[in-house]
C-alpha cells in the first residue's frame, strides 16, 4: 500500500513482458518439487467398507519452490484440490487427489515461478452417497467436509511447526499465508478462514439423526466423537469404539491471511465475521453444482440436492459489507481483468465471475486433464464438451492476473520484494546448502560484491569481510559452531540476505 504507484506500474508493465516483478510475474524459470511430505496423520473412514473401522492415514502434500531462489523467507500458498470428497474415479470427476488434479498442479507451479512457496495437499476423503436416506447421506457428507477442514488447518500448523522446531526447511514466512481451494477444496479454504467456534455449527441445517442414542436429533458433528474444528483434539465414537480424530501440531494456530475460493461455497454465511480477512473468489454464475449466490449443493455423483450453502457472490458480498475486502477497493486497479470483473459482479470487490465457454453447465472451465493419467476424463466431457489444456490455460491466466496484485497488497509484499528482487537480479548464490567448512558466495560478473557479514540468530556479527570487489569468494566458516546463520551480501546496488546452515 505504501508503494501503490510502484505496484501499479509494475502490474501494467510486468504483464506485458517488458519488466518482471517478483510476486506479480513468473520471474523464475524452474520449479523444485518435493513430493509426499507428511504434514500429519489422522483417521480416515474410506476404509470402513473394507475393514469395518476407520484407519490411520498419512496426510501428504507436495511442496513447490522456485529453483535457485536466494530469498530467506517466502509467502506460502496452501492449495486443496476438488473431487467431491470421494476418490477418483468413483467421484465422477477427473480429479480427486493432488497427483491427478492438473489445475492445482499447474497453479502450484505458476505460483512458485512467481516466488511463492506452494503446498498442494491431499486431505481425507470418504462419505456414503448410497446411504438409505437423504438425512444419512447429508450427515456423512458434512462429516467429510469437517475432516477436510481439520486437515487443511493441520497443514497450516505443520508449516508453523517446521519454522519453530525444524529450522524452516522451506523458508516460509508464516506472517504471509494464503489458503486456496478449487471446487470442493474451496469449501475447505473458506470454512478454515471463517469457522471460529464449534457453537457456530449448532444451527438447524446441521442438526441430523440421533448419534448419541438418546432418541433426540444431534448435531451432524460432535467434538467428542469427531474431534474439534481444528484437528487438535481426540475424537472417539463410543458406540463403535472407533477413533475418528487424533490431534496434530497442538500449540500452533491455524490462522492464515488471505482466502482464495475457486468455485466453492461456505457452509453458512453466519460464520463470516468482520475480522476474517479478505476473500478472492472466482465462480461461474450458472454453476449447476455449487451455487453462485445461495442454494443447495448438488453432488455430481448422485445429482441430488443437499444442504443449502452460500456461494462466492454471497460470501464476498458479506466480506465487503464487513470491510474485509476494502483493501481491494483501495487499490483502485484499472487493468483489463479488473474492468471485466466489475462489469459482471455489481461492485463486489474481490469477486471475479468467470463465464464458461461451453454453455451453462460449464461450471469449472479452469479444469483440464491428461487422458493417460485420468481415464475417467471422458465422463467430464459430458459437462464440459470443449475441456482442454489450451482452454484451461486461458482461465488460469485470468485467475492469476486477478490474484497477483491483490495478494501483493494484502500480504504487504512491497516490503519484501525489493531485497528479494535485488538478490535475483544480481544472481546471488551461496552453496552448498549445508556447510561443513567452506561455502562459495557468487554473483553475476556484472554485479560484484563489496562486503560480506555473517550474523547469528541473535543478530550478532560473527564474521565479516570488507573492502573487496569480486563476484566469487570462498568463505571459511570452520570457526563457527553448527546452526543457522544469515549472510548479508553488499553490492553497489544494495544488500541481500540469505541463510547458511552450518553442520
Amino acid at each position: 500500500m505504501k508503494h501503490y504507484l510502484l505496484l501499479l506500474c509494475a502490474l501494467f508493465i510486468g504483464w506485458t513482458g517488458i519488466s518482471q516483478e517478483r510476486y506479480l510475474d513468473p520471474v523464475f524459470e524452474e520449479v523444485t518439487v518435493t513430493k509426499d511430505v507428511k504434514y500429519g496423520e489422522n483417521y480416515t473412514v474410506i476404509s470402513v467398507p473394507l475393514t469395518g473401522k476407520a484407519t490411520l492415514e498419512d496426510l501428504l502434500l507436495d511442496v513447490y519452490e522456485p529453483t535457485e531462489d536466494t530469498s530467506e523467507l517466502r509467502p506460502l500458498v496452501i492449495l486443496a484440490h476438488t473431487g467431491n470428497f470421494l476418490p477418483h474415479p468413483v467421484n465422477g470427476s477427473i480429479s480427486g487427489n493432488k497427483n491427478i488434479d492438473s489445475t492445482s498442479i499447474e497453479v502450484s507451479r505458476r505460483l512458485a515461478r512467481m516466488g511463492y512457496v506452494a503446498a498442494n495437499i491431499d486431505y481425507r476423503l470418504g462419505w456414503n452417497p448410497l446411504a438409505p436416506t437423504v438425512e444419512e447421506r447429508t450427515n456423512t457428507l458434512i462429516n467429510a467436509a469437517y475432516r477436510g477442514v481439520q486437515d487443511f488447518r493441520t497443514a497450516v500448523r505443520f508449516f508453523k511447526k517446521e519454522v519453530a522446531e525444524n529450522g524452516n526447511p522451506y523458508r516460509v514466512d508464516t506472517s504471509r499465508i494464503v489458503g486456496w481451494g478449487f471446487g470442493t477444496g474451496s469449501y475447505l479454504s473458506l470454512i478454515s478462514a471463517t469457522l471460529d467456534s464449534y457453537e457456530d455449527i449448532i444451527i438447524p441445517k446441521f442438526i441430523g439423526s440421533d448419534i448419541t442414542g438418546d432418541n433426540q436429533p444431534d448435531p451432524m458433528v460432535i467434538p467428542q466423537i469427531h474431534g474439534d474444528i481444528y484437528g487438535t483434539a481426540l475424537g472417539l465414537n463410543p458406540a463403535t469404539g472407533d477413533t475418528l480424530s487424533v490431534p496434530n501440531h497442538v500449540g500452533y494456530n491455524s490462522d492464515f491471511h488471505l482466502t482464495v475460493n475457486v468455485g466453492g461455497a461456505i457452509g453458512d454465511s453466519s460464520w463470516i465475521d468482520p475480522d476474517d480477512g479478505p476473500f478472492i473468489s472466482y465462480h461461474v454464475p450458472t454453476d449447476p453444482f455449487g451455487p453462485y449466490k445461495e442454494g443447495p449443493v448438488i453432488v455430481p455423483t448422485t445429482q441430488q440436492l443437499w444442504v443449502t450453502v452460500q456461494g462466492s457472490h454471497s460470501s464476498d458480498a458479506l466480506a465487503n459489507v464487513y470491510g474485509n475486502n476494502q483493501v481491494f477497493s483501495d487499490l483502485g486497479l484499472d487493468d483489463p481483468v479488473t474492468r471485466i470483473a466489475e462489469s459482471r459482479r455489481g461492485g463486489i470487490a474481490g469477486l471475479m465471475p468467470l463465464i464458461g465457454s461451453a454453455g451453462p453447465n460449464d461450471s469449472a472451465p479452469w479444469q483440464f486433464w491428461d487422458k493417460e493419467t485420468n481415464p475417467n476424463s471422458d465422463n467430464e466431457l459430458m459437462l464440459n464438451p470443449n475441456m482442454s489444456r489450451e482452454k484451461a490455460m486461458g482461465y488460469i491466466d485470468t485467475i492469476l492476473w486477478f490474484f497477483a496484485p491483490r495478494a501483493f497488497a494484502v500480504l504487504e509484499l512491497d516490503e519484501v520484494s525489493a531485497t528479494e528482487n535485488l538478490a535475483f537480479e544480481t544472481g546471488l548464490k551461496i552453496y552448498p546448502n549445508l556447510v561443513t567448512h567452506d561455502c562459495i558466495v557468487e554473483t553475476d560478473p556484472a554485479h560484484p560484491f563489496e562486503a560480506i557479514y555473517i550474523y547469528d540468530q541473535q543478530g550478532r556479527v560473527m564474521k565479516h569481510i570488507r573492502n573487496i570487489r569480486t563476484n566469487r569468494l570462498t568463505l571459511d566458516l570452520s570457526g563457527l559452531s553448527g546452526g543457522l546463520y544469515f549472510a548479508r551480501i553488499v553490492t553497489a546496488e544494495g544488500s541481500s540476505v540469505s541463510r547458511i546452515i552450518k553442520q
